[in-house]
């Protein structure tokens, strides 16, 4: 009941807000206050494509896109591919995209470099691209607005090996799909966290981040590892572990190394121990922005990043949930684009 009561005053507060800025980020490796324009020049067509809506943080993502289109008083649409296995569904919306007439894009790319051609293409047409979460390595990206998952992993990690006091530690791992690019960096941050621990990683494999998908990993990694200490994944690997740990009575302690609504709860409930968040509400409105502002000509940054913070039981109540997620009762957001 208090995380109802929570999540019901957080709606009527987001739904309330007027503003989210002025806010704290990164930008091009030095913290300044964002602030976006007030309102578009025109009604600018823009064309958000994400890899899935399948999980609250997507939902969050989409939320924040549609929000501050309404706002800066766009014409958006909203497209999901339906998963990481649907690389060739996310280029074919961007091709449709195109052939509609959309004036830039805003990318969460299922692939890190698939989409380049076509990218490169819009870009020398003069329609910006903007790199939203997820990590696009295409030459002349007009910018990008995203958190690397590398600092995601090496914070999550970084929490296990400080809870853990120099003693040695098993950790399973569940990363996601591996062409992701956000996997990738991931992988990264962790293995550059390691070095110099006391911690023995047990990779669980990958796969895309649906629920039946991840809990067939997670049951696998289990079965080889069943002395695991710690479990770290993505947040559908992360939910299923925590309910698996909490029926069979297993002495695992899961973390996600990225926050959603599911994992605040089981944190909230102590089924999870911690996860950072990467704020992607505030990502996504600051991509739309970004996206607008190269429309109007003006000279955008290299790279716009929230910052990373670690949510467990004791930091939770003090964090403002709209960066994080809709209100209550508010899913996955899918729109054509307007005439």
């Amino acid at each position: 009941m208090r995380w109802l009561s929570l999540l019901c005053f957080f709606a009527y507060q987001s739904l309330q807000a007027a503003e989210w800025f002025p806010y704290p980020v990164e930008v091009d490796g030095r913290m300044q206050d964002y602030r976006p324009v007030k309102q578009a020049a025109a009604p600018w067509r823009i064309c958000a494509l994400l890899p899935h809506g399948k999980d609250r943080y997507w939902w969050g993502v989409a939320w924040g896109l549609s929000q501050e289109s309404k706002r800066l008083g766009l014409r958006l649409g909203i497209y999901e591919a339906g998963g990481y296995e649907h690389a060739v569904v996310q280029r074919e919306q961007f091709e449709q995209c195109v052939a509609q007439g959309a004036e830039a894009f805003v990318l969460a790319g299922i692939n890190t470099y698939d989409l380049c051609p076509i990218v490169e293409q819009q870009i020398k047409a003069g329609r910006p691209v903007i790199d939203l979460v997820n990590r696009l390595e295409c030459p002349g990206v007009s910018a990008h607005s995203r958190v690397d998952f590398a600092n995601m992993a090496r914070a999550t990690l970084e929490y296990v090996v400080q809870r853990s006091v120099g003693r040695a530690v098993r950790v399973g791992w569940l990363p996601g799909p591996a062409d992701a690019g956000w996997v990738q960096d991931a992988e990264r941050g962790l293995r550059d966290a390691l070095a110099g621990t006391s911690v023995t990683l047990a990779h669980g494999g990958y796969g895309p981040v649906d629920r039946s998908r991840q809990a067939q990993l997670v049951r696998e990694l289990f079965k080889q590892q069943p002395q695991l200490d710690y479990l770290i994944g993505n947040a559908e690997a992360a939910a299923f572990a925590a309910q698996l740990v909490k029926n069979t009575g297993a002495k695992t302690q899961v973390l996600s190394f990225y926050a959603t609504e599911r994992v605040l709860e089981q944190i909230r409930e102590g089924q999870v121990l911690a996860a950072p968040t990467d704020s992607p509400v505030i990502q996504a409105r600051i991509a739309l922005d970004l996206a607008v502002r190269g429309l109007q000509g003006e000279t955008l940054p290299k790279l716009v990043s929230p910052k990373i913070e670690m949510l467990d039981a004791a930091t939770l109540g003090h964090f403002d949930l709209g960066r994080l997620m809709p209100p209550d009762g508010h899913w996955m957001i899918r729109q054509d684009l307007p005439n």
